[in-house]
């Protein structure tokens, strides 16, 4: 929910007080810009330019997924594995909302350095990659076999 809340919040300041469409982009420090992208498509702008319909229909498909991660979510054996898959599931439902809205998602943070730009996103978003990063960090680390265990009970 935290996600979720920081995410609309930050695309309502962008819409309603920055007016951000009006501005198309703004310098807030050398390396980051808020610069405003509509964005119709998937992740870094594919499928885009798709039409309304296809807006729906990846918002379906947003929905779905959401529901699978809840599912998981309930069944999760750690804290971090809970935390991203919350940060995900917040930044998907975030990112559906733009859609049922707007017809597209409201990107708007834009980092770049050296002549090195990266697509534009927003808050939902980078809690997806995060969340994902996060969960595959989790992946990679060694378990620890209880069975294995000095002193489990089982002998």
């Amino acid at each position: 929910m935290l996600i979720l809340a920081a995410d609309q919040a930050s695309k309502w300041w962008v819409l309603a007080v920055l007016h951000l469409p009006d501005l198309g982009s703004v310098t807030m420090l050398p390396f980051l810009n808020l610069t405003m992208v509509w964005n119709r498509g998937i992740t870094f702008g594919l499928l885009n330019g798709e039409g309304r319909a296809s807006s729906i229909v990846l918002a379906a498909v947003a929905l779905a997924v959401v529901v699978a991660l809840g599912v998981w979510l309930r069944r999760a054996e750690s804290r971090l594995v809970a935390i991203s898959l919350g940060a995900i599931v917040g930044g998907a439902v975030g990112n559906v909302i733009d859609r049922f809205r707007f017809g597209a998602v409201v990107d708007f943070i834009h980092a770049h350095a050296w002549g090195w730009s990266w697509y534009v996103f927003n808050v939902a978003d980078a809690a997806i990659v995060c969340g994902v990063a996060a969960l595959v960090l989790d992946g990679m680390r060694p378990k620890r076999d209880s069975r294995l265990a000095v002193g489990s009970g089982r002998d």
